[in-house]
C-alpha cells in the first residue's frame, strides 16, 4: 500500500493563557486525513524562518484554513482606518502569504478555505471589504455567535455556481447551498483568478487560479461535517486525488 501523501495544513499563532501557540482546528484537519485521506502536517507560523523552495519540494498539497483573524488590511492597500478590524496575526500573514505565492509557480495543489480563500485572493493582487456587512447591496454574511455551532455552520444561503466550471464538474452541480461565517470577503478579484461560484448578492464565494492543475478557494466552510454534505465530500475527494497525482508526478506516492 502507498504511502498517504503529505498535505501542509499552515498554523495560526494563537495566546491560550500566557502562551503563544501554533494552533490548527480539528475539523480541518480531519478534513485533509479523512476527507482527502492525506497525512497532515501542522505548519508553525514562522514567517520567513521558511526555505520556501525546499518546503514546497517536501509536500504534496497546501491546505490554508479559516480563522478568526483577519489578513491585515495594509497587506492589500487598504486605508489607514481599516486597520483597526480585529483580530489580525501578523506570524500567519508571514508565514501563509510568501507560501501561497511560492507554491503557486510550481503546480503544486493548493486548496483554500475562509481566511485562506481571502489570503489568495491577495496574493493574487486582489483586494477584500474589511466588513461586507457594512457595504451597501451586500448581504450580512456573519454568523449568530450566540447559536449552536451546528447552527452558525448550517445551511445558510444559495451558491450559484460557474456552468462548465470546477466546482460544477467536481460537485455535478449547478447550484449549492452553503454556510456564512465570515466578515471580511472580496472586493476586488485578484488577477488570475476565475469566478466559480457566487452568492446571491453578487459576493464571489469560490474561485479558481486560471492556469494551474489544482488551485481552488472558497468562503464558506465545506470542512464542517463534510461527510453529511455530498458536495463538500466531493471537493475534499478531489482534493485528495489531485494531491495523489501530484505525488506520483514527483515520485513520492
Amino acid at each position: 500500500m502507498s504511502p498517504r501523501p503529505l498535505v501542509a495544513i499552515p498554523a495560526d499563532l494563537k495566546e491560550i493563557g500566557p502562551h503563544p501557540c501554533h494552533l490548527v482546528g480539528d475539523k480541518y484537519v480531519r478534513a485533509v486525513s479523512h476527507g482527502a485521506d492525506c497525512l497532515p502536517l501542522l505548519l508553525p507560523a514562522l514567517g520567513d524562518w521558511y526555505d520556501l523552495d525546499d518546503l514546497v519540494a517536501r509536500i504534496d498539497g497546501l491546505f490554508f484554513t479559516g480563522s478568526p483573524s483577519n489578513v491585515h488590511p495594509s497587506l492589500y492597500g487598504a486605508a489607514p482606518d481599516t486597520h483597526s478590524v480585529p483580530p489580525h496575526d501578523p506570524a500567519r500573514d508571514a508565514t501563509t502569504l510568501p507560501l501561497l505565492r511560492r507554491a503557486l509557480d510550481t503546480g503544486i495543489p493548493i486548496f483554500a478555505i475562509c481566511r485562506g480563500f481571502q489570503e489568495l485572493n491577495v496574493v493574487m493582487g486582489g483586494t477584500l471589504h474589511p466588513r461586507v456587512h457594512d457595504v451597501p447591496g451586500l448581504m450580512d454574511h456573519r454568523e449568530d455567535k450566540t447559536a449552536p455551532l451546528e447552527v452558525q455552520y448550517g445551511p445558510a444561503h444559495p451558491l450559484r455556481l460557474t456552468p462548465g466550471g470546477a466546482f460544477a464538474r467536481i460537485t455535478g452541480r449547478t447550484e449549492l447551498t452553503v454556510n456564512t461565517v465570515h466578515g471580511q470577503g472580496i472586493d476586488r478579484l485578484g488577477a488570475g483568478l476565475a469566478v466559480e461560484g457566487t452568492a446571491p448578492d453578487g459576493l464571489v464565494e469560490a474561485v479558481r487560479v486560471e492556469g494551474h492543475p489544482f488551485a481552488l478557494g472558497v468562503q464558506w466552510h465545506p470542512e464542517w461535517r463534510f461527510w453529511e454534505d455530498p458536495a463538500s465530500t466531493a471537493l475534499f475527494r478531489a482534493f485528495g486525488d489531485a494531491v495523489r497525482a501530484h505525488a506520483g508526478r514527483r515520485g513520492t506516492a
